[in-house]
């Protein structure tokens, strides 16, 4: 694993860590992973090493404005919104391109990490999108006993702590994570609203979702805390011109207790649901052999 920084304008550096297959095996893809809402690219290390391991680039990184992006600095007064996360993303996928520029190209989103891709201006480089644990934040397509807890959340916590902080503290009221006032309060309006990011953005998001064509596979969740099968099916809808696919996942498919937003990324998963991850790409790559053949028959 290689620490880098990369440079996305003049005035945004954001952190990244790649993952190279050992001993000098030449990758056979390249990997991006996009992380959720306030969770650090540490997390996502031992699934990145293992894809690795099986002849993978893997690249994290953490959005501007959070995790190593943005260690040593305040929070209060610091400018980014979900746009400029989106811009981030893409950056990172630009720089994975341009060193393995004719391998294929695949992102695994994490939860938030599915959803701004329908923000990227070249979705071409993308070759398919791997939804983990993903689904629209509208908060009436939340889990139960999230959604009890959302009204508060969204009408009376957030408004206040961001107007006295300057950005949202969530590390002190253990919500989510530090988050830039853009970020959160743009989170919020999407989060309100009942075909979120595209209900909130108007016409010219829902032609940006519209203008991917690599194939979405989702997984959900039937354990997760925060997101429904409603709300996958929600999300990966707003994808209205890629070939789209939700599989659903039971504890009880892979003899474990629980799953939940974030536990296909722990490692006493590496044997029971990591290796769907190396399956979806085996799927994208039949699909895409599918597509050239149509086009030259």
């Amino acid at each position: 694993m290689q620490e880098q920084q990369l440079q996305v304008d003049p005035a945004t550096r954001i952190a990244l860590r790649v993952y190279e297959p050992a001993d000098g095996i030449p990758p056979r893809a390249s990997v991006v992973i996009g992380g959720a809402m306030g969770v650090r690219q540490g997390f996502y290390a031992p699934f990145a090493g293992w894809l690795a391991t099986r002849g993978l680039r893997v690249t994290t990184f953490d959005y501007r404005g959070s995790g190593a992006s943005m260690e040593g600095r305040s929070l209060r007064g610091y400018r980014a919104d979900l746009f400029d996360w989106a811009r981030d993303y893409e950056a990172v996928i630009d720089a994975a391109k341009a060193v393995e520029p004719e391998l294929p190209l695949y992102l695994f989103g994490h939860s938030l990490g599915a959803q701004l891709p329908g923000f990227l201006r070249r979705p071409q480089q993308v070759d398919g999108l791997l939804s983990i644990a993903a689904g629209s934040g509208y908060w009436r397509d939340n889990a139960p006993k999230l959604k009890r807890m959302v009204p508060y959340f969204w009408w009376v916590l957030v408004p206040i702590a961001t107007r006295i902080c300057g950005y949202f503290p969530g590390r002190r009221l253990r919500k989510v994570g530090d988050l830039p006032r853009g970020v959160i309060l743009q989170w919020r309006r999407w989060c309100l609203d009942p075909r979120y990011s595209v209900g909130a953005e108007g016409e010219a998001a829902a032609q940006s979702y519209g203008r991917v064509q690599f194939p979405v596979l989702a997984l959900s969740m039937t354990d997760d805390e925060l997101m429904t099968l409603r709300g996958t099916h929600n999300l990966i809808g707003l994808y209205t011109g890629a070939p789209q696919e939700v599989q659903q996942i039971a504890p009880a498919d892979v003899q474990a207790g629980r799953i939940g937003h974030f536990g296909f990324f722990h490692e006493r998963f590496a044997d029971k649901l990591w290796p769907r991850a190396l399956e979806s790409l085996r799927g994208f790559q039949r699909a895409a052999a599918a597509r050239v053949a149509s086009t030259t028959a």
